[in-house]
């Protein structure tokens, strides 16, 4: 009886450059998947992933997030904040 445990992200991106990850943890016994659980988390541009473990969403994060696509998030975000102070 042997038992493993399987951890893996799967990375959605949105057009606003916040990536949305899913962290999903399988228990499996002989081969065979016990249990499975999720947890979700999103990162908007410019957010800090040095400490992140995942070196794919690193490298996902430097190439989506240019400086462009930080200046658009913050612009949207700006305006998000305007409309609802008034």
């Amino acid at each position: 009886m042997a038992l493993a445990k399987e951890v893996y992200n799967e990375l959605f991106i949105d057009k606003l450059g916040n990536i949305s990850v899913r962290t999903s943890t399988v228990i499996l016994e002989d081969g065979v998947e016990l249990a499975k659980s999720y947890h979700r988390k999103v990162l908007a541009p410019g957010d800090d992933v040095t400490k992140e473990t995942d070196d794919r969403l690193k490298a996902v994060a430097t190439a989506v997030w240019t400086k462009d696509v930080i200046d658009l998030y913050e612009a949207n975000k700006a305006a998000r904040e305007l409309k609802y102070v008034k």
